[in-house]
């Protein structure tokens, strides 16, 4: 009973009504296996196109919850774009902590990448965008070569990162940050020990090599994710990355459940990244 309650009290902290998100899939969406767990699965959408850009969308949850057909509306978007999409699920605490996770979501573009020919990807333009939980495992995948290097692939392979109102750069200091209930999400994913905060938390990878650039979004009225994100994008370019940061108005919630909607800034902001990324 008192992990049920924990459990809710995240979803409402989150506000990520996941009932919400159940846009189906265009069709042609294939699920793929990228390890033995059950959890390590992702729902592949082709492009119409041979040879498309991909796009890995990675989602959030409190590191606890949350999963893959949560983005049947950016499968959608993205797909109309003329872009392969891949929606991801990974491991979730208590059965795999953040470096576990991040494990996941190295080896689930590394499945896409070595596949490129079949699925009809181009393996030299994949961009990945994360929300919340999965902003911070976008980061941390984008910055610690070691994840994609278990897999013998550069870094580099990922051409663009975007980050949808992540607060985890720096776990340390967002830990001392959150209050009573955030903490306890916290403490939960990523333990009191200040080695392993550290060893998970992007700000401490940033110095090159990096994801070719970075686009951090986060909500205006959020302090942490808008203190976290400028002190990112600042360490980013200190190390000669490109990093834009910018503030957008709405709620943790709507940066994701509304994108794909006309108008709707942090989609607006991220076709204009991938359309510099992609088609340049």
């Amino acid at each position: 009973m008192r992990r049920l309650v924990l459990l809710f009290a995240l979803l409402l902290v989150l506000a990520v009504p996941v009932a919400a998100q159940r846009t189906p899939f265009p069709d042609g969406t294939v699920e793929i296996a990228y390890g033995g767990d059950a959890r390590q699965r992702l729902d592949f959408t082709p492009a119409a196109s041979p040879a498309a850009p991909l796009v890995v969308f990675i989602h959030g949850g409190g590191w606890s919850l949350g999963d893959k057909r949560m983005a049947g509306h950016m499968a959608v978007h993205f797909h109309a774009r003329g872009e392969a999409f891949a929606s991801v699920d990974y491991r979730l605490v208590p059965d795999a902590d953040p470096r576990r996770q991040a494990e996941d979501v190295a080896a689930a573009i590394a499945r896409l990448v070595e596949d490129a020919r079949r699925l009809g990807i181009d393996p030299g333009r994949v961009m990945v965008i994360g929300h919340s939980a999965g902003a911070h495992l976008a980061a941390l995948v984008g910055t610690d070569p070691a994840y994609l290097g278990a897999h013998h692939l550069a870094i580099g392979t990922i051409r663009g990162v975007v980050l949808l109102d992540g607060a985890g750069y720096d776990v340390a200091a967002q830990m001392r940050y959150a209050g009573p209930l955030l903490g306890r999400m916290y403490r939960r994913a990523f333990g009191d020990d200040p080695a392993f905060q550290a060893r998970v938390s992007p700000i401490a990878h940033v110095a090159a090599p990096n994801a070719g650039r970075f686009l951090v979004l986060h909500i205006a009225s959020r302090a942490d994710s808008g203190a976290q994100s400028v002190r990112l994008g600042a360490m980013l370019r200190g190390a000669g990355t490109p990093a834009e940061v910018v503030s957008v108005e709405g709620s943790h919630a709507e940066i994701f459940r509304r994108f794909g909607e006309p108008g709707h800034p942090a989609t607006v902001l991220t076709d204009a990244f991938a359309d510099a990324l992609f088609r340049r």
